[in-house]
């Protein structure tokens, strides 16, 4: 089938990796690269990221629960020094914005579909994405339909959003966890490492020059 839908995740995909903020922040507290990523992984679908993400738990609540999956795991973090990290870093990526000007100038749908959380009082989603929405036919956030990657009901939900069928679809995210159901369902899938191979690889697959 004809691809003429584009998928993008937000964080790692169109705005800076907020996986490399993490990284690097338990680097700096003498832990394994993925030592957080790992309390994030074990502890879903209950941990109290998984529930910030499906907006099931506020924010002000989430601190003191992900400290607490964090050391139960061997970990002491401070979330919320962590979680300002991972804000710093999630600027857009012009290359990326530009794509999906591309895309849509060319008669493809494009949509946002991303695991984020909702902050109490703030206009702006903590995570800079409010902006964003004029770029996409469709947005489809975590925290608002009380689902999350990788459940595949969350990327159903966007291909209606969307109005268009999985197999017409390609989705691009920084996380392979979050592909597999993707491609389960029909996708083409990306897994974005490097901007500028995954434009690449985009491109190749609907036809027109995004590089």
């Amino acid at each position: 089938m004809t691809r003429t839908a584009v998928l993008f995740d937000l964080g790692g995909v169109v705005l800076g990796s907020p996986l490399q903020a993490i990284r690097d922040y338990g680097r700096g507290l003498g832990y394994a690269p993925d030592a957080i990523h790992h309390v994030v992984a074990r502890s879903a679908p209950h941990g109290a990221w998984s529930r910030l993400e499906r907006g099931e738990l506020p924010l002000e609540l989430f601190h003191a629960a992900f400290e607490a999956d964090c050391r139960a795991a061997g970990l002491e973090i401070d979330a919320r020094a962590m979680m300002a990290a991972m804000a710093e870093a999630s600027a857009p990526r012009p290359a990326m914005l530009d794509a999906i000007a591309r895309l849509r100038g060319a008669g493809f749908r494009v949509g946002a579909l991303t695991n984020n959380w909702a902050q109490p009082g703030a206009e702006d989603r903590p995570d800079g994405t409010s902006a964003l929405r004029g770029y996409f036919d469709s947005f489809v956030e975590s925290c608002v339909v009380g689902l999350r990657k990788p459940d595949p009901a969350i990327y159903r939900l966007a291909c209606e959003r969307l109005g268009v069928a999985p197999e017409q679809v390609v989705f691009l995210d920084d996380i392979g966890g979050n592909l597999k159901p993707a491609r389960a369902l029909g996708m083409a899938t990306i897994k974005v490492v490097e901007p500028t191979e995954a434009l690449a690889s985009l491109s190749a697959i609907v036809g027109i020059d995004l590089a």
